[in-house]
C-alpha cells in the first residue's frame, strides 16, 4: 500500500465529512466547491501552518510530531481506531525489501483445539483473513458449498474478505450484507495501516478493487474500525435466521493467526439454529462425506511449514 498516498486520502476523506458548524468556525453563507472543512480551516483548528498540513496531506512529510497528530485527530473528531490508523500512516517503517510472502498454515495444537469444540463454531484465519482451518460447525456455518479441506492448499485457500465480495453464496448469508461489507472493509483497512509492507495484502486490496465495485466504492470512503466482537445476523440456507455473537481471539504463539468463534444465547432459537446444523454436520462426518485430507505436518513457532 503506498502509504503517504493512503494518509492523504484518509485526512481528505475526514476533512470532508466537517462542515465549519460543527467545528464552531463562521460558514459565511457561501457555496463550497468541496464538501466539507478546507484545508486552512483543518491548519486553524490543528494549530499548524497551511503549507506544513498542505506538504502533509500531500505525503511530502514523513515527520510529523506526536503533538501534530494529535492535534488533528482532535480537530477532525476521529475516534480511537481512526486516532491510531492516522499515526501508522504517517509514520511508515523505513522502506525495505519484502521477500516474497510463504503459506502459513496453522498450527496442529490449533486444529485439535478447534476440533475439540464441536458445539462452537470456530474458523482460524491469519492476517489477511485466509481461512488457515476451522472445524465442522464453522465450515457448515459459513461455507458448506466449499470444500472442507481446502484452506490446506494455499492455491485454493478460501478468503473471507474475498468471499464476501465475490462469492453469491457469502453475499447472501448476511442479512445486512452492506453492514458487513462496511465493518469487513473498515478492519482490512486497519490492517494494511499496520503492514504497509504487507506484499500480498496489497495484491488482496488490489485483486479486489479491480474485481469488485462494492469493495473499490467502499476503499475509496477511507473506513477504519476495529472489530474484534460483535453480532452477525445471518440467513442459513439450512437452518434459517440465526443471530450470532463473535470474538476474535488472537493466538500468542508469535503467528499473527487468530480464531474466531461464534456463538449464541443459551436456549434462544439461534442457539437451537445451531445445534441442529451441528448435529447434520456431525451426521454428514460420520458418512464419510467432506473428510477432510490428513492435515500437514506440525508448523514451526512462525505458522510456516
Amino acid at each position: 500500500m503506498d502509504t503517504p498516498t493512503a494518509l492523504g486520502e484518509f485526512l481528505r476523506t475526514r476533512r470532508a465529512q466537517l462542515q465549519p458548524e460543527d467545528v464552531g468556525l463562521p460558514s459565511h453563507g457561501t457555496r463550497r466547491r468541496v464538501p466539507g472543512l478546507r484545508r486552512e480551516e483543518l491548519a486553524l483548528l490543528a494549530g499548524v501552518s497551511i503549507t506544513y498540513y498542505t506538504h502533509l496531506e500531500q505525503g511530502q512529510s514523513t515527520n510529523a510530531s506526536d503533538s501534530v497528530l494529535d492535534a488533528l485527530a482532535r480537530a477532525l473528531r476521529l475516534t480511537p481506531d481512526e486516532h491510531a490508523h492516522l499515526h501508522n500512516l504517517a509514520r511508515p517503517p523505513r522502506a525495505k525489501r519484502a521477500p516474497s510472502p510463504r503459506p502459513e498454515y496453522a498450527r496442529d495444537t490449533t486444529r485439535r483445539l478447534i476440533g475439540a469444540m464441536p458445539q462452537v463454531p470456530a474458523v482460524v484465519l491469519d492476517g489477511r483473513n485466509n481461512v488457515l482451518a476451522w472445524n465442522r460447525l464453522g465450515h457448515a456455518l459459513l461455507a458448506g458449498h466449499l470444500d472442507f479441506a481446502s484452506p490446506d492448499d494455499p492455491a485454493v485457500r478460501p478468503n473471507l474478505t474475498r468471499m464476501l465480495f465475490l462469492d453469491p453464496h457469502t453475499r447472501e448469508l448476511y442479512t445486512d450484507w452492506k453492514s458487513e461489507a462496511r465493518v469487513a472493509l473498515a478492519a482490512l483497512r486497519l490492517v494494511a495501516g499496520r503492514n504497509p509492507e504487507d506484499r500480498a495484502l496489497a495484491e488482496l486490496i488490489g485483486s479486489l478493487m479491480l474485481q469488485s465495485p462494492d469493495f473499490a466504492s467502499l476503499w475509496s470512503k477511507h473506513p477504519v474500525r476495529d472489530c474484534t466482537v460483535g453480532t452477525k445476523t445471518l440467513h442459513h440456507p439450512v437452518v434459517g435466521p440465526l443471530t450470532l455473537d463473535f470474538e476474535n481471539l488472537h493466538l500468542t504463539d508469535g503467528t499473527n493467526h487468530r480464531m474466531l468463534l461464534y456463538s449464541a444465547p443459551e436456549s434462544s432459537p439461534s442457539d437451537a439454529g445451531l445445534r441442529m446444523l451441528s448435529s447434520l454436520t456431525a451426521g454428514e462426518a460420520g458418512t464419510g462425506r467432506g473428510t477432510p485430507e490428513p492435515a500437514p505436518a506440525e508448523a514451526d513457532a512462525g505458522g510456516e511449514r
